[in-house]
């Protein structure tokens, strides 16, 4: 299948000239300089870079313009060169900055530029817009040569081409590769002469382009943006932690009023609201010479209500009095015995909390029942929605990969529980007369997992930063017309939580989530509520969830 792209969405043309109108005043005859790399270490190179003619009270006063056009309120002063973009996740935020690229260059000049990313699924995310959107681009830009490409720093070379080209050069690199002293990009490589890789990119000064900045507002990762040389820098994100020079805001409430957001459906599966079960959460054991201690996440009777808190406990203690006597505790909480070495807790009820798991009142049949509820949902919207030509997605987030998929003593691989329980709940629902008529495809092909792997193959928890993540995201991130294509037998799929950012589709998306478990990002999307890209006009999200504070 293919993607198409709707180009005169006024909304994102607004964030677009946002941009372009910083620069008001500037020539393309002033934009580009070339400079000769002889002297140094390097050999003999002719470089093309960004150049910013404008004084620093010319982009203050056209800042202060396209504030007033955006009817945000007016910056007294320059904020450094950081400029804040903020759209509403799902009103198609990459399609905006990559497009800013090409205008930039038609207007400017312009041809340098960084997308600095977060993490493996936006970068691949990202990279994948690239590929997608180039053909449109070329359509709308008179096929203008550009060249991007994801940092390797297994091919360091590739920034001498960064440096030396003459064309729009987009790189794209996670804050990762270049935040730490020890990185192969700021270290001297003999394959550029002694020259550190870095150097490259600094020379042109780019147009940085921070996808989700809010994840780099750390003091070392700040700096390692700095430390690029930038042009100037502009930050795209839903949920800015600072708004630097603010020059376009497409809030929820505004995306909302012009129709690009739909309200998210929520099937929670207990009362809304409800603290009234027994959580317990293992966060961490401390063992010194005198005493062992462990921290614990509880509910806390508090003078406005509930309140989830960590608590130091030691052998001996009560959560009954911990909590300020909830009822809940009454019975069975007191600490028998903290294990450090193999990280866990004992309570007098018998039940044992190692480290990172948790006890609550969300047992096997409450998720069976998420299941069956997203799988019969699923199966309605396809009834509804296969005749327009439109693929259902469920997405299941799971805690533990053990949980879906798992081996045996002879390393054979196994289905885990929640692969089990899905495919009985399937196959009763589907011989169901209302879903005959969806029943097309063999069992196993209409659901997988997406998890990495180790070396010998085998699916793991990661935490979803390292290399070994890059595996993960083939399919949702990379391959999304594959995903989409409607003769793909693939429906539902399991995926750890630690895919986070990057894993919007352009769809009907179901997701069944217990929030408690999610990554903070994914809490604050689902609660920002979730939009959709215009162009696509026919996404949804539903989400079958425990806790129902959605409406915060």
């Amino acid at each position: 299948m293919k993607l198409y792209f709707e180009s005169n969405l006024q909304y994102q043309q607004d964030a677009i000239q946002a941009v372009v109108g910083l620069f008001e005043g500037q020539t393309k005859k002033e934009s580009v300089f070339q400079y000769n790399m002889n002297g140094t270490q390097m050999s003999l190179i002719d470089g093309v870079g960004n150049n910013l003619a404008l004084s620093e009270e010319q982009i203050l006063s056209n800042l202060q313009n396209v504030q007033r056009q955006n009817e945000i309120t007016p910056s007294e002063q320059l904020d450094g060169m950081n400029f804040s973009v903020e759209m509403e996740t799902g009103t198609g935020k990459t399609y905006v900055y990559l497009r800013t690229i090409y205008e930039l260059n038609k207007q400017y000049g312009f041809k340098k530029f960084v997308i600095v990313v977060p993490s493996v699924p936006i970068r691949e995310g990202v990279l994948k817009n690239l590929q997608i959107t180039h053909e449109h681009f070329q359509t709308l830009y008179d096929n203008i040569p550009i060249r991007f490409y994801v940092y390797d720093r297994n091919k360091i070379s590739q920034l001498r081409g960064f440096a030396a080209g003459d064309n729009i050069e987009v790189l794209v690199i996670n804050i990762d590769s270049f935040a730490k002293d020890e990185n192969v990009i700021n270290k001297p490589n003999d394959k550029l002469n002694g020259q550190e890789p870095i150097n490259f990119i600094k020379q042109v000064q780019p147009i940085i382009i921070v996808d989700e900045p809010q994840n780099m507002e750390s003091e070392r990762r700040a700096a390692a943006i700095a430390n690029l040389n930038p042009l100037c820098t502009l930050r795209y994100s839903a949920t800015h932690r600072n708004r630097y020079n603010l020059i376009y805001s497409l809030n929820p409430v505004k995306a909302y009023d012009l129709g690009l957001v739909k309200q998210i459906e929520v099937d929670s599966v207990f009362e809304e609201n409800s603290l009234n079960g027994a959580f317990v959460a293992l966060e961490s054991i401390t063992a010194t010479k005198t005493k062992v201690t462990a921290k614990v996440s509880i509910d806390v009777n508090d003078k406005n209500g509930v309140k989830r808190k960590s608590v130091s406990v030691r052998a001996g203690d009560d959560l009954y009095a911990k909590s300020a006597e909830r009822e809940i505790y009454r019975n069975g909480y007191i600490v028998e015995e903290i294990d450090a070495s193999n990280e866990c807790v004992v309570f007098s009820n018998g039940d044992t909390l190692y480290k990172g798991q948790r006890m609550d009142d969300m047992n096997d049949e409450v998720m069976k029942f998420q299941i069956r509820r997203t799988v019969e949902e699923h199966l309605r919207k396809e009834l509804k929605l296969n005749k327009q030509g439109i693929k259902v997605l469920s997405l299941f987030f799971i805690d533990r990969v053990a949980n879906y998929r798992t081996y045996d003593t002879q390393g054979n691989e196994v289905k885990g529980k929640f692969a089990l329980w899905f495919e009985d709940i399937y196959s009763d629902l589907i011989k169901h007369p209302e879903f005959q008529s969806l029943n097309h495809y063999e069992l196993e092909k209409i659901h997988n997992g997406y998890f990495s792997q180790d070396k010998k193959g085998h699916v793991r928890d990661t935490s979803g930063e390292t290399q070994a993540d890059d595996n993960t995201y083939n399919l949702i991130m990379k391959d999304k017309e594959t995903l989409l294509d409607m003769n793909n037998p693939l429906r539902f799929i399991f995926s750890h939580t630690a895919l986070r950012e990057g894993w919007d589709n352009p769809n009907v998306f179901q997701m069944t989530v217990d929030l408690e478990k999610l990554h903070p990002n994914e809490k604050q999307k689902i609660r920002c509520g979730m939009a959709h890209f215009k162009q696509f006009e026919n996404i949804e999200y539903r989400v079958v969830s425990k806790v129902s504070d959605l409406t915060n």
